[in-house]
């Protein structure tokens, strides 16, 4: 692997759609506000990305609210080798990056929980 590139990119084409199956590969589904924020990216970089990965069925999508939220198509023909693929990789991970972008809580504390 060259220093400085990605795991995935060369694959993929793009640091943005390997950024988004990771996320979707830990959490199970996600939004691009959030993911956005959480890799200091402009929103629309994900937007485009996830509507591109929705319009090759590889993601697909739902309103909650006013939100559209993402999770892989369970009806993908590669969909267990995708996922098998991004295990690998994650595996791979310096546990830094795991630790900033991938080990995020994602409900809220109980309430009267400590800090």
């Amino acid at each position: 692997m060259v220093i400085g590139e990605t795991m995935l990119e060369g694959l993929f084409g793009n640091i943005t759609v390997e950024k988004i199956l990771f996320t979707l590969y830990v959490y199970g589904e996600g939004y691009p506000l959030g993911m956005a924020k959480t890799f200091g990216a402009p929103v629309n970089m994900f937007q485009q990305q996830l509507r591109r990965l929705e319009n090759a069925g590889v993601v697909v999508s739902r309103l909650v609210g006013r939100v559209r939220i993402y999770t892989f198509n369970p009806r993908y023909p590669f969909l267990e080798e995708l996922k098998a693929l991004l295990a690998r990789a994650y595996e791979f991970l310096p546990e830094k990056e795991k630790s900033v972008y991938y080990k995020k809580r994602t409900r809220p504390r109980r309430a009267g929980k400590p800090l």
